[in-house]
C-alpha cells in the first residue's frame, strides 16, 4: 500500500492445550525458528520469541495488512501441524482455544523484548496464571474467569 505507514508493535500469549508442559528443550528452538518463519512470511518482523514448556510469547513488528486472529490461526495452526508430523509429542499437540495481544509503543520495545527473553527467571517467581491475569490487569481488560487459563488439577 502506496504511502501507508504504520508502527506497531504486539505481543501474543497463548498456551499449550490444557496447559500440559509440552515443549521440550530438545525441539523448541526449532519451534521458534519455524514460527520465526511463520510470522516473517506473514510479513510482519519478529522482535522476540520465548516462552516455557507451558507457553509461548511472540512478539513483533505488525503490519496491517493480515487480521490478528488470521496470523495467530497461521501461527498456532500451521507450528501444531508441524510439531505433530515431526512427532515431538507423544498423541497429538495442540494450542489452547484462543490468546493474548498485546500492543506497546516504540519506547517499550526493549522492556518487552528483555521480558519475553527472561521467561525462564520470571517464572521461577510467577506462575503462567499469575503472570497472565497481571498482564490483563496492567493492561486494564475486564475478563471473565471462567476463560482465564486455569492449572490442572
Amino acid at each position: 500500500m502506496a504511502n501507508t505507514y504504520t508502527q506497531i508493535y504486539l505481543q501474543f500469549v497463548f498456551a499449550v492445550e490444557n496447559r500440559i508442559s509440552l515443549i521440550q528443550p530438545t525441539w523448541k528452538d526449532e519451534l521458534y525458528k519455524y514460527i520465526t518463519g511463520i510470522v516473517k512470511n506473514n510479513q510482519h518482523k519478529l522482535i522476540a520469541i520465548n516462552g516455557m514448556p507451558n507457553h509461548i510469547h511472540v512478539f513483533i513488528g505488525y503490519k496491517p495488512h493480515q487480521l490478528i486472529p488470521e496470523l495467530l490461526q497461521d501461527i498456532k495452526g500451521d507450528s501444531s501441524k508441524w510439531i505433530n508430523k515431526n512427532k515431538f509429542v507423544q498423541g497429538h499437540f495442540n494450542w489452547q482455544k484462543g490468546y493474548g495481544a498485546f500492543s506497546y509503543s516504540h519506547s517499550h520495545i526493549d522492556k518487552v523484548a528483555k521480558y519475553i527473553m527472561n521467561q525462564e527467571q520470571h517464572h521461577k517467581k510467577k506462575t503462567f496464571q499469575e503472570e497472565y491475569l497481571e498482564i490483563l490487569q496492567r493492561f486494564n481488560i475486564s475478563y471473565d474467569e471462567k476463560y482465564i487459563l486455569k492449572d490442572i488439577n
